[in-house]
Order: C-alpha cells, then structure tokens, then sequence
C-alpha cells in the first residue's frame, strides 16, 4: 500500500518541479517555424475550407470534421472580422484557463517568449490587416498540464462575398513546457 503513495508523491514531485524549471524539461525537439494559412470564415466560406486554426498542431483545421482548435475565424453580422476562441463558441467552459488570445504592441518578429499571464478567453477578438496577437493551446501537454504557445499576424483580409477569408502568418512552439517564440529549437 505505500509503494503506490510513493510512487504518487515521486511523480508529483518531477511534474511540478518541471513546470517550475526548464532545466528539468525533456530536450526540446520540434523546431519552431513560422508558416503562412489562409482560413475561410465559419458562416461565409465554403465548408472545405479550413476555419480555425491549432497551437497544439500548428496547423488550420476543419471545424466539420474536428473540435480539436485553439480559434476559429468569423465575420459578424456588422462586417467585423474576428477570432472566437473554444469558450466563446461554447465548447468548452475552462474559467480562464482554455485557449486564449493577447493583443501585443510587438511586431510579430520581436516577440521572443509565450507570457504566463493576462489571456483572452472569453471574448470576440476583433482583428485587421497588421493585427498581432499571441496564442496560447487549450491544455495538450497531459503530464505537465501546461498549454502550448504561439504568435500571428494577420496579413490580409480578403471580402469576397460567399468566400471572405483571412491569410495570417503564425509560429507554434509545440515543445511541451516551452515558451519561447523565436524560429529554431527552442531553448526555453
């Protein structure tokens, strides 16, 4: 019966001290790159055009075919562009804690690191040609609990009425545990 407590208390133990220190992070092992997407907006584009956009995968994704993303792209019913993350969909209800958006003065090569604090989570993010935004994943990293983070800018918008859809360009660091935002192997 104690070896099961132990063994418990162990694993706690390394779990939390690797959210603590990324000394005692596995290597990471992903590169970061930046890549460009175009998504279609969810109530005026085609169906077969991606509409949301993953950290986890770094990737658009259908929203026919997966709930697995971290935002999704629409126009509302006054002609604005916008983001709408899980919460704001009603997918999930996370507290705070669910994927989340934050607007930045940066420059999208200037951002270096995911910050811990003061995400987005359950508001329309209303977006522009120029806008910068840092992304942070629902939770994917399973033994450490912790999300992943990324960084977009949005580059055009394009209006065509039955196929409105916003071309961005975004960086994903998929490392469980790391948050820097710069291309390459992260380091932290």
């Amino acid at each position: 019966m104690r070896l099961p407590r132990l063994l418990f208390a162990l694993v706690a133990t390394v779990t939390i001290a690797a959210c603590g220190d990324n000394a005692n992070l596995a290597p990471a092992s992903i590169p970061n790159v930046v890549d460009t997407f175009t998504i279609g907006s969810l109530t005026s584009s085609p169906v077969a055009i991606p509409s949301a956009y993953s950290v986890a995968d770094g990737n658009v994704v259908r929203t026919d075919l997966t709930s697995a993303f971290d935002f999704a792209y629409d126009v509302d019913a006054t002609g604005q562009h916008v983001l709408l993350s899980l919460e704001v969909m009603r997918l999930v209800t996370t507290n705070g804690s669910g994927p989340g958006m934050q607007f930045t003065s940066k420059a999208f090569n200037q951002i270096s690191q995911g910050p811990s604090d003061g995400w987005i989570t359950g508001d329309t993010i209303k977006v522009d040609s120029g806008t910068v935004l840092l992304l942070r994943s629902r939770i994917v990293c399973g033994g450490l609990g912790v999300p992943l983070y990324g960084k977009m800018e949005v580059l055009s918008i394009d209006d065509t009425p039955g196929n409105q859809t916003m071309k961005f360009q975004a960086l994903s660091n998929e490392n469980c545990g790391y948050k820097s935002l710069l291309p390459g192997l992260p380091r932290d």
